[in-house]
């Protein structure tokens, strides 16, 4: 089913922006959520992704070990290093690659988890219109919906991919992040902007532009991973990323009550286990009184350091309630 726009039905979803190389952020938020609050996962009524974030939301509702998919990207990344030229020399497939990557990680049921629930943004060829898809007949129509979606012209060919017959390109060219601004929406991206989950370089209001449909601020930090996103930095850079996404979403499960859920006592309850693992991780040796605290801490921890706190989901129910 591809529909223009699309349908919203007013539950609580999760939005995956355009990220490039760097949806390797999405997957430390996803790791994050996993891993402190799964719930959030398990019942969101839709999970959109556009671009590469399409690869992320595919991640959600699909499932799969997270780590090998973050390596599987990582590994890409070397392979489009190797010259000068990076991604755009001849001998390199980006998407090629990508189809044997992704029918290694999915399961024999993909389509079936992500049929009606998993919502993949492309643009149109013929008119340039946005259109969500979220009918999959089988893992092959999967997959190449999710190519259709992550082709950028001359970057990953000059032939657009097809999908039942109709020739589509990037979904971010028309929708960079699916359904923004709505508020009953967790939308997660690598760029700082007015977004749920993403990296804050400086107050959000700051200098902050409306743009293919998401919000970007102008900095050079914004720009210099717009250049990341399609010429990957080394493997170190792109596991700092991922691990930063990780952070950005133990902070945001901290400071946000998640108040446009309508099942407002789940959401509750783990913004409450939020507030216990940070301060669990960050207040072993200082009082945390203030979020920039929290923020001057989590920055000094290593990612194995905070996913060993993740043990804290299973604390005494009382120590919860309090």
């Amino acid at each position: 089913m591809a529909e223009e726009g699309g349908d919203f039905d007013g539950s609580v979803s999760l939005s995956f922006s355009g990220s490039g190389f760097l949806v390797v952020y999405q997957l430390g938020v996803i790791q994050a959520l996993r891993d402190l609050a799964p719930e959030i996962l398990r019942s969101a009524a839709g999970v959109y992704g556009a671009s590469a974030g399409s690869l992320a939301a595919a991640a959600v509702v699909c499932g799969g070990n997270l780590e090998d998919f973050k390596n599987e990207i990582i590994e890409e990344a070397k392979k489009a290093r190797e010259t000068m030229c990076g991604p755009l020399r001849p001998s390199y497939n980006l998407l090629h690659m990508l189809r044997k990557g992704l029918y290694r990680l999915m399961p024999a049921n993909a389509h079936q988890l992500a049929s009606g629930r998993l919502h993949i943004a492309l643009t149109r060829l013929s008119d340039r219109k946005n259109v969500l898809v979220s009918d999959y007949r089988s893992n092959e129509e999967l997959v190449q919906v999710l190519i259709c979606s992550c082709f950028v012209p001359v970057y990953c060919g000059f032939i657009p991919p097809s999908y039942r017959g109709v020739r589509y390109v990037d979904g971010g060219f028309t929708s960079m992040q699916p359904l923004f601004g709505l508020k009953s929406l967790i939308t997660i991206s690598p760029f700082t902007g007015e977004h749920d989950i993403c990296p804050r370089d400086c107050p959000v209001s700051y200098s902050c532009l409306e743009v293919l449909n998401t919000s970007f601020q102008v900095s050079i930090e914004n720009f210099s991973r717009m250049t990341y996103c399609l010429f990957p930095p080394q493997s170190m850079v792109l596991n700092d990323f991922h691990y930063q996404g990780y952070k950005d979403a133990v902070l945001f499960l901290h400071s946000n009550t998640v108040s446009v859920c309508p099942h407002q006592k789940k959401f509750d309850m783990m913004g409450s286990l939020a507030h216990i693992i940070a301060q669990r991780l960050l207040s072993e040796t200082l009082p945390v009184k203030k979020d920039r605290v929290y923020w001057k801490r989590l920055k000094d921890l290593s990612y194995k350091d905070l996913r060993q706190h993740a043990g804290f989901l299973h604390c005494p129910q009382s120590e919860i309630a309090g």
